[in-house]
């Protein structure tokens, strides 16, 4: 074949769609964040971004922030615009799935394409600054006294955090539909809150609030891994006397429609990035666990997390 018949066969492929991402000139990856800036999915769809071009899988990445209803807004966009474009990822994770439990939007995650879980950690508490509390025994002394005084920052409703404030008050003789949750967009709208003493009990994933905890500006009182995170002196909310211990994951989706190659090839590179040196950095970084997990494996993972995130949120008494 001539070089430049050649050259035209492979444009063709390439504009079809037919061709591994990875094969086409200048790839580009859309990478939807279905949060606002400053949170977990951000800080994670982003890191990701940076291994895919730090392990040239990508040339260039563009992110898309669209938050709100746990994820389901940016989940709901990424549907309608996306389906079948092979290059089109969407971070996602627990929050998502506790989301669409407790919201029952009209979009669901099985609409797209699993394509792989990254990273796994788990939930911290903390208090503003100038809050009089001092310990959990205290923030639970007065969730026993008067409930809706307490007032619990976090993610969007179904959250991991929402979840453990829940099982937190049923284990302690408080009714958990008496716990007053306030859930923000991002983790950056709820880092202010935080910030700014507007709540009195913040919540989310070590990652968010490691920089503040470190810097003195919040001061986390509990964690809800089963034992104490490596390197990390802030007890846990079992060694406490709360038998609360739930954690966190974040994961990645493609576009609805696409095919098993280009799944295939999504998964590859995913797989990939998190071989990178960016990606190891983000890690240690945000002392995240890493947790890969693709292919069949990972749709039954989901799965299982459904059933298993449904009798939690039953518990709690948040269905």
């Amino acid at each position: 074949m001539r070089r430049d018949t050649f050259l035209r066969s492979v444009a063709a492929l390439a504009a079809a769609g037919t061709l591994p991402l990875s094969a086409r000139a200048a790839a580009t990856v859309k990478m939807m964040i279905p949060a606002n800036p400053g949170g977990g999915w951000d800080t994670t769809g982003r890191a990701l971004g940076r291994a895919l071009q730090d392990g040239k899988l990508a040339d260039a990445v563009q992110y898309e922030n669209k938050g709100g209803a746990a994820g389901a807004l940016g989940l709901a966009q990424f549907v309608n615009s996306a389906k079948g474009d092979p290059g089109a990822m969407m971070v996602m994770g627990a929050v998502m799935l506790g989301g669409i439990i407790t919201g029952r939007p009209p979009v669901n995650l099985t609409q797209a394409t699993p394509i792989a879980r990254l990273t796994s950690e788990y939930n911290v508490f903390v208090l503003p600054p100038n809050s009089p509390f001092k310990t959990m025994k205290d923030v639970v002394d007065q969730l026993k006294k008067d409930p809706a005084s307490v007032k619990w920052g976090g993610g969007s409703r179904g959250s991991t955090e929402h979840i453990a404030a829940c099982i937190l008050a049923r284990s302690v003789g408080v009714d958990p539909k008496k716990v007053n949750y306030i859930a923000f967009r991002g983790g950056g709208e709820a880092t202010a809150a935080i910030l700014g003493g507007n709540v009195t009990v913040g919540g989310s994933g070590w990652s968010e609030f490691a920089e503040y905890i470190a810097a003195g500006k919040m001061r986390a009182v509990g964690v809800t891994s089963q034992k104490r995170l490596p390197g990390v002196a802030v007890p846990t909310m079992k060694e406490q006397g709360y038998d609360v211990v739930i954690g966190n994951w974040r994961g990645v989706y493609g576009a609805p429609g696409i095919s098993a190659a280009q799944r295939d090839e999504l998964t590859r590179m995913v797989a990939e990035a998190t071989r990178t040196k960016a990606w190891a950095e983000a890690m240690q970084a945000n002392k995240w666990t890493p947790a890969l997990m693709t292919g069949k494996d990972f749709d039954e993972f989901v799965d299982y997390e459904f059933s298993s995130l449904r009798a939690i949120i039953y518990l709690a008494g948040m269905a």
